[in-house]
């Protein structure tokens, strides 16, 4: 693992730098580059901004490691409130929730009823319901329990990490329970015996699953392939693998952060791409910040040119 990635990894750990660069002028200007705002007010006009640039959008609610459940609770009422909000606007908009934030730690079972409840009102509303992974230790529980919403919850997918050696197993399986993938390269400090310290073997691995999901076995179930990623050369190595297999350029899909990669982002869109960005929001922004840099360090050099702008 690269120096400048663990020094970013060792940061979105740190209690003190959450509590206190937070709070530093020049830190909330370089993150409002990847986030709009702290409110659902700001994220949906980021989302409404996007529909006019033909940029689908997904939201994310930040936080994680929720251990009250009186706080789950309302992280459930909030994501059910603002799907809400969103059918009220016309905007689609797709929420994508973490496990632990609804309280994993704590009450599996509650949490999993939380989440059955996000995702039946996602696909009351016509949407389409994200699970996020974390980290290595979550992978079972969290495969587990999207199996099991599944059964009442069609439209699900779950986000897969590329960096973990086990991934390519678990995206057949998940291909086979026709649920979707949005596969990301992964920024959690893991060890070496379950996931690959080189960035080259990251990326050959998520080439490797990403080609996968485009098979046409893979396709025939209406599986969903996304591929999370700002790297162009990723982007386009599978642009002309689908285009090799006479896949359409809408039955895949791209999935950026908010703010990033703008000029990708319009590529895509003017190629007629299926591109969605997530767009994240919330006070806990600070550890979810840091990883997004850990996952590729040259954004700090993007970053830091945008605060002198």
């Amino acid at each position: 693992m690269g120096l400048a990635r663990t020094l970013l990894l060792a940061a979105s750990d740190s209690r003190w730098l959450r509590e206190h660069g937070t709070k530093a002028p020049f830190v909330r200007r370089a993150v409002a580059t990847f986030m709009p705002g702290e409110t659902p007010a700001e994220m949906m006009a980021a989302a409404e901004a996007q529909r006019a640039l033909g940029v689908g959008a997904l939201f994310t609610r930040l936080g994680e490691n929720v251990t009250d459940m009186h706080e789950a609770d309302g992280v459930r009422d909030h994501y059910l409130e603002v799907i809400g909000q969103l059918v009220a606007r016309g905007l689609a908009c797709e929420p994508s929730i973490k496990l632990t934030q609804l309280g994993l730690d704590v009450d599996p079972e509650a949490a999993y009823r939380s989440a059955l409840a996000i995702g039946r009102r996602a696909v009351e509303a016509g949407s389409y319901f994200w699970v996020d992974m974390e980290q290595s230790s979550y992978v079972d529980t969290t495969l587990d329990m999207v199996t099991r919403l599944r059964a009442d919850v069609p439209r699900i997918g779950v986000a897969l990490q590329a960096y973990l050696r086990r991934t390519g197993d678990d995206a057949a399986r998940m291909i086979g329970e026709g649920i979707g993938i949005r596969l990301v390269k992964g920024a959690y400090a893991e060890p070496l015996a379950v996931a690959f310290p080189e960035k080259s073997a990251v990326d050959a691995n998520y080439v490797t699953i990403a080609k996968l999901m485009m098979a046409p076995e893979s396709r025939a179930n209406g599986f969903r392939a996304v591929f999370g990623t700002h790297d162009a050369t990723i982007i386009n190595t599978l642009e002309r693998h689908g285009d090799g297999l006479g896949i359409g350029a809408t039955d895949y899909e791209v999935h950026m952060l908010y703010g990033i990669q703008r000029g990708e982002q319009r590529r895509l869109a003017e190629h007629r791409k299926n591109l969605r960005v997530l767009i994240a929001y919330g006070s806990y922004w600070f550890p979810w910040y840091m990883r997004r840099l850990a996952e590729r360090p040259a954004n700090v050099w993007f970053v830091a040119k945008s605060i002198f702008r």
